[in-house]
């Protein structure tokens, strides 16, 4: 599979790119930017040309791996799966349940593949984690998420002003709701900087809680998942030193996905219920009020 990658930031050279320059089985064909000179350093990094013009990429690839902010990602979506391209996206899929709307319209009118690349779920630890969640019998869970945006690689605009709610929040549901299901309803309150303290209820009755910041000291950072049940707990501690590897395991599974018309557990369909969820959070956030997830 010939895949071009979207984006020339960080994510986009040093995991998207990187991982489909080394891949055993799909090959990268070349590298898009907004800015035709930051596109071309990518490519050259990589031995591959650079694009300023979207359709003249799409034209030479299968499918494409987007690493741009989301609000960027859903147009380009829509134009990659017009021209029946399958699709490595980047989470949140969009900033508000619309966009997000507008994502899944565009995949499945065209009848593409699509992975969300939700880092943790593309590592054999969290298979592992899950696997466990499964055999036990669970009365809840929570997730803690502490970290220091600023001066990192990953400091961003739009991670500056959306927040760890809209950046890693993904992440903590992306292993949550598989573990304990639909969420229902949401409360929410803020801390310091932009901590938010999540209190979710799942539909088969348990709830689960979840910390997430960008703004702690350097000294606080530190990333924890845990279930509980009637097995005791079962812990989670996700890697997240070997993005490259998590993404070519994407790539594979897009490729199987695409190969057997199948439907991938974190196609768009989930990315979107990570967006319902995260916009209910939004919601109960300003409100002070528990606020339903909208189906």
């Amino acid at each position: 599979m010939r895949f071009g990658v979207l984006g020339t930031g960080h994510w986009a050279q040093t995991v998207h790119a990187a991982a489909l320059a080394e891949h055993p089985t799909a090959s990268l064909a070349g590298v898009w930017g907004r800015d035709l000179a930051k596109a071309k350093a990518v490519g050259a990094e990589f031995d591959v040309p650079g694009y300023a013009d979207l359709d003249a990429l799409l034209a030479e690839v299968d499918a494409v791996a987007i690493a741009v902010p989301p609000d960027v990602q859903v147009a380009l979506v829509e134009r990659a799966a017009a021209a029946g391209k399958h699709l490595l996206l980047e989470k949140p899929i969009g900033l508000s349940l619309a966009d997000a709307d507008r994502v899944v319209s565009a995949v499945r009118a065209a009848g593409v593949a699509s992975v969300v690349f939700f880092t943790f779920r593309f590592q054999p630890s969290t298979a592992t984690w899950l696997a466990q969640a499964g055999r036990t019998m669970l009365a809840g869970g929570a997730g803690t998420w502490l970290s220091a945006l600023a001066g990192s690689p990953f400091d961003s605009a739009w991670r500056r002003r959306h927040g760890a709610l809209w950046d890693i929040g993904p992440h903590a549901l992306s292993l949550l709701l598989p573990a304990l299901g639909p969420v229902t309803t949401v409360q929410a309150g803020g801390g310091s900087g932009d901590t938010v303290h999540l209190v979710l209820q799942h539909s088969a009755g348990v709830s689960s809680t979840v910390t997430l910041s960008h703004t702690v000291t350097p000294m606080s950072t530190g990333i924890e998942f845990y279930v509980h049940g009637d097995a005791g707990r079962v812990v989670l501690l996700p890697d997240t030193e070997h993005p490259v590897e998590a993404l070519s395991v994407a790539v594979d599974e897009l490729g199987a996905a695409a190969m057997t018309g199948g439907a991938h557990p974190c196609d768009v369909g989930f990315g979107r219920t990570v967006v319902a969820v995260l916009a209910a959070a939004e919601r109960a956030l300003a409100s002070g009020c528990r606020e339903p997830v909208e189906d």
